[in-house]
């Protein structure tokens, strides 16, 4: 799936799913179960299993987490390709004027 730059930013405008990606990037392959447990834990996030989904799905649409099934379990794993997409729009121009 191939995610606008509005998809991205919206992803990234909210705390929640920036704390959940923070939480992907220290520790990849988590389950919703997992995930959960860590927010309340460690974040002292207290959002239902159903509310943590939603913001999965925000994530996933932006490319921003790829999710794969392994048997019953579905486990979440950061992607990053958007956002280096981001910064290659800006930085780019920017390094090649630098060099000439």
């Amino acid at each position: 799936m191939l995610a606008g730059v509005g998809d991205v930013f919206k992803a990234l405008a909210d705390p929640t799913r920036r704390t959940i990606l923070d939480e992907l990037a220290e520790r990849e392959g988590q389950t919703l179960f997992e995930l959960c447990a860590r927010l309340a834990t460690k974040h002292e996030l207290a959002l239902t299993r159903q509310a943590i989904s939603q913001h999965l799905d925000v994530l996933e649409h932006a490319g921003l987490v790829r999710t794969r099934r392994e048997g019953r379990y579905k486990f979440h794993d950061l992607r990053t390709a958007p956002l280096q997409t981001l910064t290659d729009r800006w930085l780019r121009p920017r390094h090649a004027t630098e060099e000439t």
